[in-house]
């Protein structure tokens, strides 16, 4: 499938050992499928041990530049990184106003105040000019430090403080804030977008340990405004720029570049044979985004065991039991859906899912069962209370529906794809896959990106996090035999 590429403007300081600046902001924006162009506003002389001399160009050959390829190129997405004075950031301010007068351009602001000796880079009036440059971004990513300085206060030392003055800013400058916790102690490292009413989205990575993690910070705004400029949402982009990121910190330690700090490897993941991050698609990123739910559910000792048939006859009916209680009310949950529905396409397709499985699903289910029905557990139960919670809301509910179409669908086509004439439980695994089946799950994914694609922000954030929430019972449901009971906490909090 061809792809509309996005063209990428990064303006920042250049480092010349490649770790970060307009170097690393060009590997990033290749990495996550965009185009990269860049404007230099400052020359560094530095390496992996730290900047031994800045100079900086004049204000107008800056705006040279600037000229240069706004006349020229079409330009979706721009990344701001070091501005070195007044001057340089007053000249940026006046272009970019007179940009996206013309074009909404969204702007990525990473703010570089602080150095890493902890000595404030720039002096008062740049520091006023970089506050009316805000008034121009769409998304601001600080680290704690430099939080700090724009919210006027002292530095966070938890991730509650950095939440609190990450709202304060969002709400005074009207931008959304990238807050991370990078510099805060612990094993996590949570990163969160945030509004004047509080956190859109966090996601959270173990903390890395490795001493290469120069240029992470241009790294991580670079990667944001590219996979923005692809999918125009931005808890999208955190989620995809944030795994992306985790990746390349993870991959540092194979570079050999320098005796200090070293960068970390942006393209790791195209040297070790991996796709890039290529397809222009919401449901994909999604579908990545739950890469660790889907890995548990495949470790699953009741996967396992029913993939080679040694799974028990008592732990398998267990499974039958709370699965026909499951499908009664996720039945009616689609029923639902069909009556939201905005098109008579959409009412049919669900209402036909509905019946379907009524009749055929659950007569397999009591047939084997011979009617024994168990009460639902509280996994179960939990489960059912989800979907019901999200039935007032059309999109929401097609995001909570969706995992059970395609999660269903992904480990069904493994299990099917293991069955023989002798396995034990070979009529089931059957109907785990069939040319019927995909259609359907093809059609539930489509649904959901017509949806997400056409919504506004707050309802993007609402659809993600019930397919999320939706992905994590899936894992918990089938996680509710003996064999895996102790090891998985199955979320009927």
């Amino acid at each position: 499938m061809s792809q509309d590429i996005k063209n990428i403007l990064s303006i920042a300081g250049s480092d010349p050992s490649g770790g970060a600046g307009i170097q690393a902001d060009l590997k990033s924006i290749a990495a996550c499928g965009g185009y990269g162009m860049a404007v230099v506003s400052a020359l560094t002389a530095q390496n992996t041990h730290g900047v031994r001399a800045v100079h900086v160009p004049p204000a107008p050959f800056l705006n040279e530049q600037l000229l240069a390829v706004s006349d020229d190129i079409a330009i979706d997405a721009i990344k701001i990184g070091m501005l070195a004075n007044a001057g340089i950031i007053g000249t940026l301010t006046d272009w970019l106003a007179a940009v996206r007068l013309s074009s909404p351009v969204p702007v990525v602001l990473d703010p570089v105040m602080i150095a890493t000796s902890g000595d404030r880079l720039l002096d008062a009036d740049a520091e006023d000019a970089l506050r009316r440059l805000m008034e121009h971004a769409d998304v601001l990513t600080p680290n704690i430090p430099e939080l700090a300085v724009i919210a006027r206060a002292e530095a966070a030392t938890t991730w509650e403080e950095v939440v609190i003055q990450a709202r304060q800013v969002a709400a005074t400058y009207s931008v959304l804030v990238l807050a991370k916790g990078g510099h805060l102690a612990g094993s996590d490292c949570p990163d969160a977008l945030i509004d004047a009413d509080g956190v859109l989205h966090e996601v959270v990575s173990p903390r890395l340990d490795t001493g290469n993690t120069h240029g992470t910070g241009c790294s991580f705004s670079s990667a944001l405004a590219t996979f923005y400029a692809r999918t125009g949402d931005w808890v999208q982009s955190l989620t995809a720029s944030k795994r992306w990121l985790t990746a390349a910190i993870a991959g540092a330690d194979q570079l050999r570049v320098g005796s200090g700090h070293g960068p970390v490897n942006h393209l790791g993941q195209l040297w070790a044979g991996a796709p890039l991050a290529t397809a222009n698609d919401s449901m994909w990123l999604w579908w990545e985004a739950i890469e660790s739910i889907r890995s548990g559910i495949d470790g699953l000792a009741f996967i396992r065991g029913l993939k080679d048939g040694t799974l028990g006859r008592a732990d398998f009916e267990d499974y039958l039991g709370q699965d026909a209680l499951y499908l009664r009310t996720y039945a009616r949950v689609m029923s639902r859906a069909s009556e939201l529905a905005p098109t008579t396409e959409d009412q049919r397709f669900w209402a036909a899912n509905a019946s379907g499985c009524l009749e055929e699903e659950l007569k397999l289910h009591r047939g084997r069962l011979e009617e024994r029905v168990p009460e639902p557990s509280a996994t179960t139960t939990a489960y059912l209370n989800h979907l019901v919670s999200c039935s007032n809301d059309y999109a929401v509910l097609v995001a909570a529906l969706l995992p059970c179409f395609w999660i269903y669908q992904d480990v069904g086509s493994r299990l099917a794809a293991a069955n023989h004439d002798s396995h034990p439980y070979n009529d089931w695994l059957a109907t785990y896959s069939s040319p019927e089946f995909d259609k359907s799950t093809a059609q539930a994914i489509e649904v959901a990106r017509v949806l997400f694609d056409a919504a506004d922000q707050r309802t993007r954030t609402n659809m993600w996090k019930a397919f999320e929430a939706s992905s994590a019972h899936e894992l918990y449901f089938f996680a509710q035999t003996a064999a895996d009971r102790q090891g998985v906490d199955h979320g009927t909090k």
